[in-house]
């Protein structure tokens, strides 16, 4: 059997964390078994739908190198068929026209509630198909069966199973003439011959309506799997409606794509103890019986720290691509400056995101505008004098530098301590505050370098006649 599996978002908003994980284990498990994956659009929700929801979704699909083999397939573009369907199942007496208003339903289900009952259609119009007064308006409902049960076995929850009188007969087409969610669903996994369906455990009490309405037509059923749920930190149901669960939140926030790929992959799945995989090693490795039936917890902090994991081990010209992307999105102006790669390499170990990597390393391309006022405070207020003489000793020898490297550098920082008392620790926060406006930076020697010597004889120069304003000359 040529296993063949799909992702079928409804394009009413973003991708969230929960979907792009269904479709991550949907292409993983085609992948392994050198199957297809399919990528369908959900989208006969017309009132919800939209197109530019659609093209965000495929644009964090490819973003997080997830590829598909066929598709996006768009249900809107399958109308004809589903209707052709009905169609035959009308004249099978597999479904039928409900003719029963809005009013009736609205009461019939009032009346169930009051008495303790679970709300469903009460069959009005099953075998009763006489036409009212108004008979252009019905709704089609399939027939479902009223005795026995629906019995699967799901690959991760196991033995299933659902009483038929539990199921009332499920509409398969609004009285606008759209078909719904789980007719279409059913066609569409029948017509792409998909042969397992990986989907949310929120999906797993339509199933045997899905199965009954396959059964009828005479199509074969899928295996199914129903992925546990995740849950934010509050132990409730991650929600679309979160902004902060997009996908495009984490791109922007500077998470790479292999890092939210690891995270989201074991959510929920496991190899041993290990928590590092590629892509190609899950490939290798997922199997559905990896999968856990408990919700998994979302913990961001593991993401930072997986994400750091990915900065520091890919390749730094790989990692500048998305570096670039944020530094974009931070308007940096890069032309005069560092090369990205560099900055990877510079900042890789003290930024656990690119956004702040970005945020980071803006001194070294622009001027800053003032300094961190805790420093400035401490290091050109409070101890101006000593500031002042590290600054006018340290300039000294920068300016000296002929060949400027951070070896140079260096000797030139270690001379100037020489002659301080305090040594280093007197010369270092004063020079770091001067050159970057900030008391954090990597190693003096090689920030200094980054930044270039004649930025930072010039910053150098600012930071004294900043000392001098606050009136704490060398009186």
């Amino acid at each position: 059997m040529k296993i063949r599996t799909r992702f079928s978002p409804s394009p009413t908003g973003d991708l969230h964390l929960g979907g792009a994980r269904t479709a991550l284990y949907s292409w993983l498990f085609a992948r392994h078994h050198n199957g297809k994956f399919v990528l369908r659009i959900e989208d006969t929700d017309l009132k919800r739908s939209h197109q530019s929801s659609s093209d965000a979704i495929i644009e964090d699909l490819r973003w997080l190198n997830l590829d598909w083999d066929e598709g996006p397939h768009y249900q809107t573009r399958r109308l004809n068929r589903y209707n052709a369907i009905i169609k035959q199942m009308l004249k099978a007496n597999t479904a039928y026209k409900c003719y029963c208003s809005k009013k009736r339903l609205d009461a019939l289900r009032k009346n169930q509630m009051a008495i303790g009952q679970k709300p469903h259609y009460d069959g009005y119009c099953r075998d009763d198909n006489t036409k009212p007064i108004d008979y252009n308006t019905y709704v089609v409902r399939f027939k479902n069966p009223e005795e026995g049960s629906v019995i699967f076995y799901d690959k991760i929850h196991g033995r299933i199973e659902f009483n038929n009188q539990e199921l009332d007969d499920l509409i398969i087409r609004r009285s606008d003439g759209s078909p719904t969610y789980n007719f279409c669903v059913v066609i569409d996994d029948w017509d792409m011959d998909i042969t397992h369906v990986i989907r949310g455990v929120d999906h797993i009490n339509n199933t045997p309506r899905q199965i009954n309405i396959l059964k009828a037509i005479g199509a074969t059923i899928p295996v199914y799997a129903h992925v546990s749920m995740i849950l934010d930190i509050d132990g409730k149901k991650l929600s679309k409606r979160k902004g902060d669960l997009r996908v495009t939140q984490y791109r922007n926030e500077g998470y790479l794509p292999e890092a939210l790929l690891n995270y989201l992959v074991r959510l929920g799945w496991s190899h041993g103890d290990r928590e590092i995989f590629n892509l190609n090693e899950m490939q290798q490795l997922f199997t559905l019986e990896g999968l856990s039936k408990s919700p998994s917890t979302m913990n961001v902090t593991k993401l930072k720290w997986l994400n750091q994991h990915y900065i520091n081990h890919l390749a730094p010209e790989y990692i500048k691509t998305h570096l670039q992307w944020q530094m974009r999105s931070e308007k940096i102006n890069t032309e005069n400056g560092p090369k990205p790669e560099d900055i990877v390499k510079l900042l890789g170990n003290r930024c656990n995101t690119l956004k702040a990597m970005a945020s980071t390393c803006r001194y070294f391309y622009e001027e800053f505008q003032g300094y961190d006022a805790g420093a400035a405070k401490k290091y050109f207020y409070n101890q101006a004098e000593s500031s002042k003489k590290s600054l006018e000793g340290i300039r000294l020898k920068l300016a000296a530098i002929i060949n400027w490297t951070p070896t140079e550098i260096g000797n030139a920082i270690h001379a100037a301590s020489n002659e301080l008392v305090g040594g280093i620790r007197t010369l270092g926060m004063p020079v770091r505050i001067a050159v970057t406006g900030s008391s954090e930076s990597p190693s003096l020697d090689v920030t200094l370098y980054t930044i270039g010597q004649q930025r930072c004889l010039s910053r150098i120069d600012k930071a004294l006649i900043y000392i001098n304003r606050q009136g704490h000359g060398s009186s």
